[in-house]
C-alpha cells in the first residue's frame, strides 16, 4: 500500500481529511466562496463570508443531503484544500484515497464521489480510490466492533440527514436515511422566531440558539439568550430574548420524527440482532447527538440503553482513519464496481 493514504468525509456541513499515521489534517466547513467565478476562499474562511457578500461573490455549499450536489464547486474546493495542505502534509499526487459514502444512495450519486478524486489535482489511479459505507466507518470511529456477528445500531444525526443503520459482520443489515438533521432544527427555530417575535434571524443565529438552548425534553430550568435580527414590520435592526422552553417547542416535531424512524428500523430488525441491540443499546453520533436530553428522549421511546458517543461529530472520519491504518478492515474498502453491485 502507498505510504500516502488519505481518507475523506464529505459531510454536508464539514469537510474532513485524514492522513494515514498523521490523523485529521483538515476539518473545516464544506463551503466555497467564489468571486467572479474564481475560488476566493474555502472552509471556515468562506463560511465567515456567508450572508455578507456583495453581488459578485457567491458562497455555496456543494454537498446537499449527504451527496454531491455541485460537482464543479466541490472539485474546486477539494483542489484548493489539497493545495493548502501540500506544504505541511505533502502533495497528494499518486496517493490512495478512501471516502465515506451514504448507505442508500443511487449508483450515479455514488459514482460522483469516485469521479471527484479521479478528476482532482491528485490524479489517483482508478484502483486507488475506494469507498466505505458511512455507517460502517461511523461505528468503527465510535469504538464499536463491526466485524463480529453481534448486531449493533448506530444513529448518525448530521446536518441535513439522519442515517440509521443496523450492522453485523462488517455489513449493513438494515438502514434508513431521513432528510432531517441539524439544519432542519435551525430552520424550525428561524420560522418560530419570526412567527412569535416578528424577528428575522439568520442561520448562524439559529445555530447559536440551538447550541445554547435546545433540549429534547421539556426543560426543567429556564435559560435565555438575547439575539439580534431584523424586525418584520419596520425592517430595522432589533432584538429579542429567547428562552429554552420556546426552543424545545420549535424543535420537538423533527426530533420526534427521527425517533419514529428509529422505531421503524427496530421493528424490521431480525430477532437475533434485535436481542443484541437489547443488550448493547443504541449509539448516537453526529453533530446534533449532543442536544440536551436527546438520549433520554430516545430511551423513553425505545426502552433501550442509549449511548452518546464521545467526540460524536468526528466518528466517521476517525473510523476512516482506523480503516486505512488497520489491515483487518481492508475488505471494507470497495472499488466503484463492487460498490455498484451492492458491496
Amino acid at each position: 500500500m502507498s505510504s500516502k493514504v488519505f481518507a475523506i468525509d464529505f459531510g454536508t456541513s464539514m469537510l474532513k481529511i485524514y492522513k494515514k499515521n498523521e490523523g485529521v489534517i483538515f476539518d473545516e466547513k464544506n463551503v466555497v466562496a467564489l468571486c467572479d467565478g474564481a475560488v476566493n476562499a474555502i472552509g471556515n474562511e468562506a463560511f465567515e463570508m456567508y450572508g455578507r457578500t456583495p453581488d459578485n461573490f457567491e458562497v455555496t455549499f456543494p454537498v446537499k443531503f449527504g451527496v454531491v450536489a455541485d460537482f464543479a464547486n466541490m472539485l474546486a474546493l477539494l483542489n484548493s484544500a489539497f493545495s493548502n495542505l501540500a506544504d505541511k502534509h505533502g502533495k497528494t499526487n499518486g496517493a490512495e484515497f478512501v471516502v465515506a459514502v451514504p448507505s442508500d444512495i443511487s449508483e450515479v450519486e455514488c459514482r460522483a464521489f469516485y469521479d471527484l478524486l479521479w478528476s482532482s489535482s491528485a490524479k489517483p489511479k482508478k484502483d486507488k480510490v475506494r469507498a466505505v459505507h458511512k455507517p460502517v466507518a461511523n461505528a468503527i470511529g465510535a469504538g464499536l466492533e463491526v466485524m463480529t456477528a453481534n448486531g449493533i445500531m448506530v444513529v448518525d444525526i448530521g446536518a441535513e440527514t439522519t442515517e440509521i443503520a443496523v450492522m453485523a459482520l462488517g455489513g449493513i443489515v438494515n438502514c434508513k436515511k431521513v432528510d432531517i438533521g441539524g439544519n432542519r432544527l435551525d430552520e424550525n427555530i428561524i420560522n418560530s422566531v419570526k412567527k412569535r417575535y416578528n424577528l428575522i434571524i439568520g442561520s448562524k443565529t439559529a445555530e447559536l440558539i440551538k447550541k445554547e438552548l435546545s433540549c429534547a425534553l421539556p426543560p426543567k430550568e429556564a435559560k435565555t439568550l438575547r439575539v439580534f435580527g431584523r424586525d418584520v414590520m419596520t425592517g430595522l435592526p432589533t432584538e429579542a430574548e429567547i428562552d429554552s422552553a420556546f426552543v424545545y417547542e420549535s424543535i420537538e416535531e423533527p426530533l420526534r420524527s427521527i425517533v419514529d424512524a428509529v422505531k421503524m428500523i427496530l421493528e424490521k430488525t431480525p430477532p437475533e440482532i434485535a436481542s443484541d441491540i437489547l443488550d448493547t443499546g443504541v449509539y448516537l453520533t453526529g453533530g446534533s447527538a449532543n442536544i440536551k436530553d436527546l438520549d433520554k428522549l430516545f430511551a423513553q421511546e425505545t426502552e433501550l440503553d442509549i449511548h452518546v458517543c464521545e467526540n460524536s461529530a468526528n466518528t466517521v472520519v476517525m473510523g476512516l482513519g482506523k480503516i486505512i491504518e488497520n489491515a483487518k478492515y481492508s475488505d471494507l474498502k470497495m472499488t466503484l464496481d463492487k460498490m455498484a453491485n451492492g458491496g
